[in-house]
């Protein structure tokens, strides 16, 4: 059975994916502090081997563990779940089957506990 990678069209369909998730994310006036003072091309690389391999790809997320990467940002849980709504937008955007998009966002829900601030969520 092939990857979920292979199954969306590899690291083209990643790549296009990722540059509609951070249109969206940044977009968002919920989201866009964040990323006021980030370097957004090293970002989206980050953000395209992390899902590469997170699918299934080739390739080996060798950056920050998801509680590093996010440490101090004090993210609340409605933050969280923005973000991923935005992937599930994006996923469709870019022609992935709506199965495939539950799929992944099964992969990522505990990604929640490492990300979202304890102290933030009310």
């Amino acid at each position: 059975m092939a990857s979920i990678f292979d199954q969306i069209g590899g690291a083209g369909a990643v790549h296009a994916t990722v540059e509609e998730f951070y249109t969206r994310v940044v977009g968002d006036p919920a989201l866009q502090g964040y990323f006021a003072d980030v370097d957004m091309k090293k970002l989206k690389a980050h953000q395209r081997s992390f899902v590469a391999a997170a699918l299934g790809g080739p390739q080996e997320y060798r950056g920050k563990s998801m509680r590093e990467a996010h440490a101090g940002l004090k993210i609340p849980g409605e933050h969280f779940d923005l973000v991923v709504g935005h992937l599930a937008g994006a996923l469709a955007a870019c022609g992935v089957p709506a199965e495939t998009i539950g799929a992944i966002a099964s992969a990522l829900a505990p990604l929640k506990a490492e990300i979202v601030d304890g102290a933030a969520v009310a």
